[in-house]
């Protein structure tokens, strides 16, 4: 399956490695010798050397990659997280976000190059970027600060995601 290329993203091609490049930022990455890539006007096209199973396992995930990185410096990628619990929230200073959820101190997280934070409706953080692996990691490191819990459901957790609530001491005395 042909990968489309948006007008203002510059790709280049080096042997088995690809560099790509567009407004939001620069990506680059290099695959195994087996994969190939071909580009003819605005589409690109990934190929494999032979029909053996391992070069079947990596056309997918090279094709994958490698839209993933045409979108990224296109369009760019988000994640928003939710902040659930009395006197929970989050802010952001400068670059740096700041969470109040719990803890004795509040909790920093400085993003690495390419991530931005913002604060959108109802206090929930945006994750955004041009690198799809850099932001999945940096919104699982928020994540992990505090973890939505199973009894109340404090905690932070990505938009739309669903926490089992656990019935606790209350319910077991009520059989």
């Amino acid at each position: 399956m042909p990968i489309e290329i948006p007008s203002g993203v510059d790709v280049e091609i080096t042997g088995s490695s690809i560099r790509v490049k567009g407004p939001k930022g620069e990506l680059s990455h290099t695959f195994p010798p087996a994969i190939s890539f071909k580009r003819e006007g605005n589409t690109l096209e990934v190929q494999r050397n032979s029909d053996e199973k391992f070069e079947r396992s990596l056309h997918g995930t090279a094709r994958s990659v490698v839209n993933n990185m045409v979108q990224g410096t296109s369009a760019g990628f988000s994640k928003v997280l939710e902040v659930h619990g009395v006197g929970y929230r989050a802010e952001v200073k400068g670059q740096t976000l700041v969470l109040h959820v719990g803890y004795s101190n509040p909790k920093e997280v400085e993003p690495e190059d390419g991530i931005t934070f913002s604060i959108v409706e109802k206090g929930d953080i945006m994750v955004s970027g041009y690198d799809k692996e850099l932001v999945g990691e940096t919104a699982a490191r928020i994540r992990k600060v505090r973890p939505p819990e199973p009894f109340k459901g404090k905690g932070i957790r990505y938009a739309g995601e669903h926490v089992r609530q656990k019935a606790g001491k209350a319910g077991k005395s009520a059989g």
